[in-house]
């Protein structure tokens, strides 16, 4: 379910700084879409041992499509970008 996108904000996100400056700009332009889109958002926690952590927050937070959001939007666009990403994972508050 994951999606292409040829839209240059993903673009300009994932170019140039640090491999975390880049996977945070990337994480933060998919939230923009998931708030514009959903009401909800992602924030980048962590990223370490090719596992991204994500907190869910807004109208994702007990949203039985949360997961759906996480794997197929979310780690489905980040890993066009990073495909050495194995997964990502979300955590509460």
């Amino acid at each position: 379910m994951s999606t292409n996108y040829a839209d240059s904000d993903l673009n300009d996100a994932a170019d140039g700084g640090s491999e975390e400056e880049r996977m945070r700009a990337l994480v933060s332009t998919l939230s923009s879409y998931i708030t514009h889109y959903h009401g909800g958002a992602v924030e980048m926690v962590d990223y370490s041992d090719s596992v991204l952590t994500v907190r869910m927050t807004g109208a994702c937070e007990g949203c039985e499509l949360a997961p759906v959001t996480l794997h197929g939007w979310v780690e489905g666009t980040v890993k066009q970008f990073f495909p050495q990403l194995e997964h990502v994972v979300a955590i509460e508050k």
